[in-house]
């Protein structure tokens, strides 16, 4: 495990990801009529935020020297 905390370019970019996943799928369920498509389009990005994470670490992309 790295000692820098999440401060690497990894973890910020799969914290985002997620992020935005979440915010696309809360707004789809506050909408009038509730959008599903909307939803599960939020639920997706945010699902896809660990295994970019892995990928970004597998290239070096979560080491503190970056």
């Amino acid at each position: 495990m790295a000692d820098n905390h999440g401060n690497t370019p990894a973890a910020w970019t799969a914290v985002s990801v997620a992020f935005v996943g979440f915010v696309i799928g809360s707004i789809a369920l506050m909408l009038d009529p509730v959008s599903l498509v909307l939803f599960w389009v939020g639920a997706v990005l945010a699902l896809v935020a660990l295994p970019l994470f892995l990928v970004m670490d597998k290239m070096g992309y979560h080491q503190s020297s970056h």
